[in-house]
């Protein structure tokens, strides 16, 4: 229970750790950010690291007035998350691949959450390739889908098309919004509201489509049965 309650502070209260981890390590802070979108993208056992509401902090405390000692340079932090977020889901495809359709066996555990994966795959199934560029928007579902690519044996030049493009636009979109808007008044003074529309509000499309799938895959079996 103490670990959830500490992943929960985590991300609601990103910006107060991310602004310490600055105070206190400097420049390291860029190594810190760039293993976190690695693991939250290229590990199926860490789907609850921060991800969307990160960049948009890590973006803020890029826009120092006169550009402050100790600020992150937005350009460094693009460059580098960026290619967190590719190595990322290439390590989780290169995973996927290897371990193939007996992932279809497996159970769900401490260590491989089950539903996440199936909400992945049934994702998958409707929008093909374009799950690699549309899930990075999507909690959760961002850390499945490039294994599901791989246990799907996707071609390798088709996933890192849209690998590299869906991890280009994830990083800088929402990197420059927070450089441009994490410094404003009003957007400081509602930063707990905006991180937590930012975990549950893109989660919304993936929850439809997964209720789609499972009411279409329940017409199917109905009408074998008849």
């Amino acid at each position: 229970m103490e670990l959830l309650l500490f992943f929960w502070d985590l991300l609601v209260h990103v910006d107060k750790h991310l602004a310490s981890l600055l105070a206190q390590h400097g420049p390291w802070v860029y190594l810190i950010l760039f293993l976190i979108v690695f693991c939250e993208t290229g590990l199926v056992v860490t789907p609850f690291l921060p991800g969307d509401s990160l960049l948009f902090i890590a973006g803020a405390l890029t826009a120092g007035a006169g550009g402050n000692p100790g600020q992150l340079d937005l350009a460094m932090l693009n460059l580098l998350l960026i290619a967190a977020a590719v190595l990322g889901n290439t390590s989780n495809y290169a995973i996927g691949r290897y371990f193939g359709p007996k992932v279809f066996g497996w159970k769900d555990s401490r260590f491989f959450n089950r539903a996440a994966f199936d909400k992945a795959h049934a994702f998958y199934e409707h929008h093909g390739g374009k799950t690699i560029v549309i899930t990075r928007f999507l909690p959760i579902l961002r850390t499945f889908a490039p294994f599901v690519a791989g246990v799907a044996n996707m071609t390798h030049a088709r996933f890192q098309f849209y690998n590299v493009a869906g991890g280009v636009l994830w990083v800088v979109s929402l990197t420059v919004a927070g450089y441009w808007f994490g410094n404003i008044a009003w957007v400081k003074d509602n930063l707990t509201a905006i991180i937590l529309a930012l975990i549950i509000i893109p989660g919304l499309p993936a929850l439809v489509a997964t209720i789609q799938h499972w009411r279409a895959q329940r017409r199917a079996r109905s009408l074998a049965k008849t």
